[in-house]
């Protein structure tokens, strides 16, 4: 191998070394940071750039994608002296390459450090139960205040998250217990609520249930008066025609006195077997008429010659007004039948014997009275 052979090997090599140190390609989203003996020079954006080769130094790529970092817990104290447990995550940018480059060494360290600093002087000012309940409030704050102190590093924080809150396990458990309380006592509450509505439906259902009772038991009582009503005009009046049958069978058979005698003498043994009949009183004229009796039984008239005015037996009874004239007709044939009973005997006053009452039972016609 000649001389000229090796130097042109040599130059091919220097050729390609000095290519490759003049030419760099920065990947999408990613900013190059170009030294030119140690001082800062200019800024490679994105694509295929050319620098001086042995001169010019890509000292640092910094990537312009926004970046996510979770930061352990940390125990920040709040204002009613009880500690917590907080770890945060933080969505930050870096805007300009250069700033973060030169203006802060490891930005991501300070962000986590500014970041628990700025939750310990939140959450100091707050109470657990505030500080628990308020989450926005917490990540809101720590934003402006990141984003401010971060603004000269070239970084903006876009957005911070509490991933936890976790107070100690004394304070969780009578957390609990008054989570528990609390349930409990609106439970307690709506049992109380629910028997109150239960109570005062049930009462209004008795109310309504004793008002239709009542109602129906009116009605009741008003069909029972009107039944009990018809039932009485329905007998009188069947009484009232029982009566003016009798009266117009007597007036046909025209009887005299001693048939009516007899026919008394008949009921007498049913005057005497009532419960309270001790004593009972009957006319002195009836001695005269027992003296006779017995001799005139076969002499009874058929024909008297008396009313020929027949009862329809078939014809309804009436209701309603007719009551009054029924009334009236049975009063009429109960007079026309006592006069019939005493045609003859005078108003003279006679006495009347005491006389015990027979031993003789219903249904049993008295001894015939001697001539």
């Amino acid at each position: 191998m000649t001389a000229l052979t090796i130097f042109l090997v040599l130059l091919a090599i220097l050729a390609v070394v000095v290519v490759t140190m003049t030419i760099k390609i920065v990947p999408q989203a990613r900013a190059g940071i170009v030294e030119r003996f140690g001082k800062y020079r200019t800024t490679l954006s994105a694509g295929l750039n050319i620098v001086v080769p042995f001169i010019d130094k890509v000292r640092y790529m910094i990537d312009l994608r926004e970046q996510v970092v979770s930061f352990p817990p940390q125990p920040v104290i709040t204002e009613d002296n009880l500690t917590v447990s907080i770890d945060t995550v933080i969505y930050f940018q870096v805007t300009d390459p250069v700033a973060a480059t030169y203006e802060i060494a490891h930005y991501i360290q300070a962000i986590e450090q500014l970041t628990m600093t700025t939750l310990r002087n939140i959450i100091g000012g707050m109470s657990l139960e505030h500080a628990l309940t308020s989450r926005d409030q917490i990540n809101s704050g720590l934003r402006g205040e990141l984003d401010g102190a971060t603004g000269k590093w070239g970084i903006r924080v876009n957005r911070v998250e509490l991933k936890g809150i976790d107070p100690p396990p004394s304070i969780i458990d009578a957390m609990e217990k008054q989570m528990r309380a609390e349930r409990d006592k609106r439970a307690a509450i709506l049992t109380a609520e629910g028997d109150r509505q239960s109570a005062i439906l049930t009462a209004e259902g008795q109310k309504q249930a004793a008002i239709l009772t009542a109602e129906g038991e009116k009605q009741a009582a008003i069909l029972s008066a009107e039944g009990e009503k018809q039932a009485a005009i329905l007998t009188a009046q069947g009484e009232g025609r029982a009566i003016e049958t009798v009266f117009q069978a007597i007036h046909d058979g025209n009887p005299d006195q001693k048939l009516l005698s007899y026919q008394y003498l008949q009921t007498l043994p049913k005057i005497a077997s009532g419960e309270n009949a001790s004593t009972w009183i009957i006319p002195a004229e009836l001695t005269k008429a027992l003296g006779t009796l017995g001799n005139q039984l076969g002499t009874i008239p058929v024909d008297g010659g008396g009313s020929r005015t027949r009862v329809d037996l078939d014809e309804p009874v009436e209701t309603g007004e007719s009551s009054a004239g029924t009334q009236a007709a049975v009063e009429a044939a109960l007079e026309a039948a006592k006069a019939a009973e005493k045609p003859g005997v005078g108003t003279g006053g006679g006495t009347a014997d005491p006389v015990t009452p027979p031993s003789a039972t219903d249904g049993e016609e008295p001894p015939a009275p001697q001539a």
